[in-house]
């Protein structure tokens, strides 16, 4: 990285966006060139833009920062990545990892946490919040190392996104747009996904879809 690590901030609250801005472009360091609403526009935005490190919140509209997160990671070079999130939540924390993560950091503690995260980052080095704990770190990483199977997650990228704008109140022909497949696509999409969670209807999917993270109670 550069000696002012450059740095692409989403979160679809421009409040918190601006605060997380006012912290990070104050730090000798840290300079935040793009700012995304949600993790679609984080995406295109990391594909185009020069940037050394993406600031992701974890739950946004459209497309999660954990979703966002494993397109990042196909970019080429692509930025380091950390997560913000309001979540002091072991599923989350893991999935991040899963996602290529540097970092998680809880908004409660921003001001304390992200600074220290995003210099640890362009590091190279790993961010935790004080909150996991450690032993199930090290079990996970071991496991790892030793290549034990680690459960997979349910759905696919795919079927994560459609349950998300489903759960957001988006149609058949909504999402058929915003995903640029057919209706008939999407209703099999949808099917798939009752099947394999054995539910019946969009609020059960909506439960779901708070529960897993794809979008915000």
């Amino acid at each position: 990285m550069t000696d002012s690590t450059r740095i692409l901030l989403a979160d679809d609250h421009v409040l918190v966006r601006r605060g997380v801005r006012l912290i990070l472009d104050d730090s000798p360091g840290l300079r935040v060139v793009a700012e995304a609403s949600d993790g679609a526009e984080a995406v295109a935005l990391a594909r185009h833009q020069d940037v050394d490190l993406a600031v992701l919140d974890v739950a946004m509209p459209t497309m999660t920062g954990l979703q966002a997160a494993r397109q990042i990671s196909r970019c080429s070079p692509h930025p380091k990545i950390l997560f913000l999130s309001m979540y002091d939540n072991e599923q989350y924390f893991f999935e991040a990892l899963k996602a290529g993560a540097s970092g998680y950091v809880l908004k409660s503690v921003v001001d304390q946490d992200l600074v220290r995260a995003c210099h640890a980052a362009a590091r190279g080095e790993s961010f935790i919040y004080p909150g996991v704990a450690r032993t199930l770190i090290q079990n996970y990483t071991e496991r790892l190392r030793r290549g034990e199977a680690l459960p997979t997650q349910v759905l696919t990228d795919r079927e994560d996104e459609v349950v998300k704008l489903i759960a957001e109140g988006h149609s058949s022909q909504d999402i058929a747009d915003l995903l640029t497949i057919s209706i008939k696509t999407v209703e099999k999409h949808r099917a798939n996904v009752l099947h394999k969670l054995g539910m019946r209807d969009r609020t059960e999917l909506t439960r779901y879809a708070i529960r897993a993270g794809l979008v915000e109670p």
